[in-house]
């Protein structure tokens, strides 16, 4: 394994950056703190300039190197979840029902660690847009950042993130061209009818009635609607209604997610639950609100940018698996993706917990791969 020496070095000083950050996990956008934290340890290592406040409580770092080129973007996300932590770590988190149960501290520490050598070293020709990125839990950060003028403002030309996985032995990397991730859709379904007696249905407008009709309904979309050589999901993850036996609500909701592999069959799935749910609630006589708020687009890499960073990875771990298929899981460097050619790589941890787990933490030990995969590529992509 060809961690670069000065890397492992640091690797004592790379945990300890990790462990504040597990410590102190913020979520969405308010990565405040965690964005200081970051522009605080980019200004120690000397890297030329420190952009706060891209996208809101993102942090944009450039490196130059010892000669003139084109401009890469690296990017680390920072946010946690809105969870309890149940890992019992001595650096668990120090805020009730927030925790990095999805190694955004890991990432940001890989990232913080790759800033560091590249600011001693400049070993390159050109320039390193270091994208350290809030709110990829919620969907809004990669385009806030992209709104914000990322990729122009900086002369971002390629890109390339790494996200850990704890379904790999510890080293192995893992990715494919085309499509990695899905794109991410969400629905609220709020279902309103007049409530009343429980025995006496008549006298109301049934909106718990309606909704499970929707329920079943929406079921058949992906199977009815969706070319069988395509891939989608649709599923019902919440339902809520009523607080007592006998009476009949007046309000009704579900909500789920829609995952697909391209734009168009996730804008198919969108249409169908809308005509679904309007025609069920005109028949039952009651009306229907169709929201949610996550949209992401789909994880699609770039051939050349991919099979690049394949080589980068081999160098660093020798470890590379090419995944056979994509994974339904979503992630919004997808934006980013589709505003600039570049790879999406999984780094394994080792096997544990599953991320979005109470019980996951990040593996220190993957941060100085992580920190050298991205080192190497800025070398190789940026010769001297």
């Amino acid at each position: 394994m060809a961690v670069l020496n000065s890397i492992a070095a640091s690797a004592a000083e790379m945990t300890a950056w990790r462990h504040h950050l597990h410590m102190n996990p913020e979520i969405g956008m308010e990565c405040r703190e965690t964005a200081a934290f970051v522009a605080a340890r980019l200004r120690d290592f000397g890297v030329d300039e420190v952009h706060e406040g891209v996208g809101r409580t993102g942090v944009v770092g450039i490196i130059r190197g010892r000669a003139s080129g084109p401009a890469i973007g690296l990017r680390a996300d920072m946010d946690a979840l809105p969870m309890h932590e149940a890992t019992g770590a001595d650096h668990a988190s120090t805020v009730a029902g927030r925790m990095h149960a999805c190694g955004h501290d890991g990432h940001t520490t890989m990232l913080l660690g790759a800033a560091k050598y590249l600011a001693a070293t400049r070993n390159f020709a050109g320039t390193v847009v270091l994208v350290f990125q809030p709110a990829e839990e919620t969907g809004e950060g990669a385009k806030a950042m992209l709104a914000d003028g990322l990729m122009d403002r900086f002369g971002v030309e390629r890109v390339w993130g790494i996200h850990t996985s704890p379904q790999h032995d510890l080293g192995v990397f893992s990715t494919r061209s085309g499509p990695l991730m899905a794109a991410v859709g969400e629905f609220d379904v709020t279902v309103r009818g007049r409530g009343g007696h429980g025995a006496y249905p008549q006298k109301a407008a049934d909106p718990v009635a309606a909704l499970l009709v929707m329920g079943n309904a929406l079921q058949t979309i992906v199977g009815r609607n969706v070319a069988a050589e395509e891939e989608a999901v649709l599923s019902i993850c919440a339902l809520e209604a009523g607080a007592a036996f006998n009476v009949i609500p007046a309000e009704a909701r579900l909500r789920g997610t829609i995952r697909s592999f391209s734009v168009e069959t996730r804008d198919l799935l969108r249409r169908r639950i809308r005509e679904v749910c309007e025609g069920v609630a005109a028949a039952m006589g009651v009306s229907v609100e169709i929201g949610g708020s996550i949209d992401l687009d789909p994880t699609v890499n770039h051939a050349a940018e991919t099979d690049f960073a394949v080589e980068v990875a081999r160098e660093v771990t020798g470890a590379v698996e090419i995944a056979p298929h994509p994974h339904m899981g979503g992630e919004d460097f997808g934006a980013m993706l589709a505003a600039r050619p570049g790879a999406f790589l999984f780094l394994g941890q080792g096997k544990g917990p599953m991320v979005h787990e109470t019980t996951f933490d990040f593996n220190d030990a993957a941060a100085p791969i992580g920190a050298s995969f991205f080192a190497r590529l800025v070398e190789r992509a940026l010769p001297v």
